[in-house]
């Protein structure tokens, strides 16, 4: 099984157990190097799901004097993107907007 492959080699971890007793996975940056498919195929999502938030309306981004990307998330946007697994699990709630 691939999964277990790329918790072998340290490229996924087990990041813990939601409230449906389902097991979360990290994945974790070396796998850059040593699962490049596997870093794609993540940063692949985490983009899209990004601009699908951005398009409902959960996204705000601005940017700085330096033309740099902030990223900022209202309190139902920060709800789906953790639920979606792209923010980790143990990252406290935002307060209420």
């Amino acid at each position: 099984m691939r999964l277990e492959h790329y918790i072998e080699i340290g490229a996924v971890e087990i990041a813990g157990v939601n409230e449906d007793g389902e097991i979360i996975f990290a994945i974790n940056e070396i796998a850059k190097d040593i699962a490049p498919e596997l870093w794609q195929a993540h940063t692949d999502y985490v983009d899209k799901t990004l601009i699908d938030l951005y398009e409902a309306g959960y996204v705000k981004v601005e940017y700085d004097e330096n033309l740099e990307a902030m990223i900022s998330l209202n309190q139902e946007g920060f709800k789906i993107a953790k639920d979606l697994g792209i923010i980790p699990m143990d990252m406290p709630e935002i307060p209420n907007d």
